[in-house]
């Protein structure tokens, strides 16, 4: 039986007479892939927010690794890693510098080196922050939160803006750190990705959750449906055209 690391029970965030989340319960398993979906204004990212402890809720009940999120939010922070939008670093200090800067705020040792060669980023070193192309300021963004050796790691569209070598890079990196150990909580508006990478989504809409399964069984009940899509499904899509033509390497500037 699959070990739940984060259960979410009747959550509700109302502001004002606004309701943004409205009573939703889900689980997710420890050491899978899991992928909260929705339009924007969905309430996908005030549920994450409360989840890492950077908002309060209205009422439910959340628990992470085992922990009580209202008794015990500074044990639950130590447990997960959550990605950092850019403003959250130095522009001029270097990699290096940011990785020993945040490493001391966790009051963790780290091998800078290590961490850098992890997300393909050890031959920029030296190099400051506000020179990475975008590819690499999402690859170091993920390596952040990697530093205090998470139990979970939650992931903010990490791929958006990013062009195909760059995004199919991040998809290995995302997966290579779940075969390490850690659960990888992921958001993003790329059907595709979600697919590749999920091993179940929720998906919201107007504040609760209205499907909840892994990406084959949902797109096989839409089938049965009687779905058909308009066009014929080819067994490639353009993207991969493009990654074929060329290749699958970065071309980091």
């Amino acid at each position: 039986m699959q070990k739940a690391i984060i259960s979410v029970k009747n959550l509700v965030k109302n502001y004002g007479s606004f309701q943004a989340v409205k009573g939703i319960s889900f689980d997710v398993y420890e050491g899978e892939i899991f992928g909260l979906l929705g339009p924007n204004g969905a309430g996908k990212s005030t549920t994450l927010e409360i989840i890492e402890t950077l908002r309060t809720k209205t009422s439910g009940d959340v628990t992470v690794c085992g922990l009580d999120l209202d008794k015990h939010p500074e044990d639950i922070k130590k447990l997960i890693g959550v990605q950092l939008q850019t403003s959250g670093f130095y522009p001029g200090l270097s990699l290096v510098e940011l990785i020993e800067l945040f490493a001391g705020l966790y009051n963790q040792p780290v091998d800078p080196a290590e961490l850098l060669k992890l997300v393909n980023l050890a031959d920029k070193a030296k190099s400051k922050y506000k020179e990475m192309s975008g590819g690499q300021k999402q690859r170091f963004s993920i390596a952040t939160t990697l530093i205090n050796k998470p139990k979970i790691i939650f992931l903010d569209e990490p791929t958006t803006g990013l062009d195909p070598q760059a995004r199919r890079n991040l998809w290995e990196l995302i997966t290579n750190i779940r075969a390490q150990g850690a659960t990888v909580i992921l958001t993003t508006h790329y059907m595709d990705e979600a697919e590749q990478l999920c091993d179940r989504i929720a998906i919201m809409d107007e504040g609760k959750i209205i499907s909840l399964d892994s990406p084959d069984k949902m797109i096989d009940d839409l089938v049965q449906s009687g779905f058909e899509r308009p066009r014929q499904v080819k067994a490639a899509n353009l993207e991969d055209v493009f990654i074929h033509l060329t290749g699958k390497e970065m071309r980091d500037e």
